[in-house]
């Protein structure tokens, strides 16, 4: 191959794709900041972006699927370079999965990749392989008679993560689970200001164009089913904000009162931070505290006060939340929330990747260190304060059981059930916790609890 030609195969969707998968399955990276940084540094537009972003994000939730599927065309897959494997699932997603995308056009680009990273030889073998899925499709995971495999496979989930889920929730509820996580994901926004109903808002994004409908999770929430919402005036003026419907229900929790201060010590990137402070009133000294351990996430709960207007009730502080409980004063909040740090299996629909590099001893590892949060915040709650803790993961370890060892150490707080209109009698536990799955509302999946101090 020539060079002129080898160096315009480089710049391609399906070169960079391959190239990204490369990067997130070697080095761990973050597919999502590796995403925007190559659609910038390559200076894409919107089509091929979206193209990009297709098929990065397609070919590592269906990963397993893939893998099974193209078995039975290659002898060895061990012995396959990781470049050569990723190219195929590459090439085999866009031919199974995507309707608008001609076969010829994957085929070529495939051989020319294969060609611009390896030999003649390479080419011609994925070529074959490719040949083969076109004729005759991907080997067919619902064939698998083992009901756990059959999920892991069909759905792309680690065996022993199906294996966990059946042992809390059951065989068929694990199943919608783990196949809603292939849906696409929907943005959602949060009614910021409290001068406007939430249907003075639909009204006005329906006469903008806007397909959107009442989110049925957050009385506060909007699901937008089509139109780029950030063009919205509406977005715009800081009326609304993007933020998922389940994270939507936390603020709420701590029954704020205008002249409250309010201690958010996990507050990054602040969602959840400026929706605290539109219940406050700078004029009655009502103030979100909000934490975070690094300075460039703390100038994102900044910007996002800013756009929002509500800087005047958020001070932000660089400080690791487990060291507040010697930065403040003891008993000086009213409410304190704790967005624990978790495994963040609840957003695997929209971050894939944690599927595959998640482990068991994580959960518990995890589980440590949000106790380590709690017990640091825990002696600055007022008495009769609301602490309200939360996470955007499924786990056991890492919910129930981290609230239960808190109240166990901390004879002081007792549980209050959480309350909501809008959620179904299955998102309460029995201790009057809120855990939301994925497959619940289409959401992402999210942990909510309320503690008191007596």
């Amino acid at each position: 191959m020539d060079n002129k030609l080898k160096n315009k195969i480089k710049h391609t969707v399906r070169y960079l794709a391959v190239d990204i998968l490369e990067s997130v399955e070697k080095e761990g990276a973050y597919s999502n900041l590796l995403l925007n940084k190559v659609i910038q540094s390559e200076k894409l537009p919107p089509k091929d972006a979206g193209l990009l972003t297709e098929i990065v994000y397609g070919v590592i939730q269906r990963k397993m699927t893939l893998d099974y599927g193209l078995s039975g065309y290659i002898k060895d897959p061990k012995k396959q370079l990781s470049w050569v494997t990723n190219l195929l699932r590459v090439s085999a997603y866009q031919m199974v999965y995507l309707t608008k995308v001609p076969d010829h056009a994957v085929l070529f680009d495939a051989v020319e990749i294969a060609k611009a990273k390896g030999h003649a030889g390479v080419a011609s073998y994925v070529n074959g392989v490719l040949r083969n899925v076109q004729r005759n499709g991907l080997r067919d995971w619902k064939t698998i008679s083992n009901a756990k495999k059959r999920i892991s496979v069909g759905a792309s989930m680690p065996k022993w993560l199906v294996a966990y889920f059946i042992g809390k929730i059951g065989i068929e509820e694990t199943e919608k689970m783990a196949f809603s996580l292939l849906e696409d994901p929907f943005v959602s926004v949060r009614l910021q200001s409290q001068a406007m109903s939430r249907e003075t808002v639909l009204e006005q994004l329906q006469a903008e164009g806007y397909d959107v409908v009442p989110s049925p999770v957050s009385p506060s929430g909007i699901r937008i089913r089509g139109g780029k919402i950030v063009d919205s005036p509406l977005f715009k003026e800081g009326i609304l904000t993007i933020q998922d419907e389940s994270s939507q229900l936390v603020a709420p929790v701590g029954e704020l009162e205008k002249d409250f201060l309010v201690l958010d010590s996990c507050a990054a990137p602040g969602g959840k931070t400026t929706h605290m402070a539109s219940y406050l009133s700078a004029s009655e000294n009502g103030k979100v505290i909000a934490l975070d351990m690094y300075e460039h996430k703390i100038g994102l709960i900044n910007q996002n006060a800013e756009r929002l207007h509500v800087s005047d009730r958020i001070e932000t502080r660089v400080l690791d939340a487990k060291e507040a409980g010697k930065a403040f004063v003891p008993e000086s909040f009213d409410v304190i929330y704790v967005d624990a740090p978790c495994s963040g299996l609840g957003l695997m629909r929209r971050k894939p990747d944690i599927k595959y590099v998640k482990n068991a001893q994580d959960f518990l590892d995890l589980h440590q260190e949000q106790l380590r949060i709690l017990d640091s915040v825990s002696s600055l709650l007022k008495k009769g304060g609301r602490l309200v803790y939360s996470t955007c993961t499924l786990t056991e370890e890492e919910n129930q059981m981290t609230v239960q060892t808190f109240i166990e150490n901390h004879a002081e707080f007792a549980i209050v059930p959480v309350r909501s209109d809008y959620l179904d009698k299955k998102s309460f536990t029995p201790e009057g916790f809120v855990q939301i799955y994925p497959h619940d509302y289409g959401t992402d999946g999210f942990f909510i609890s309320c503690m008191v101090k007596r």
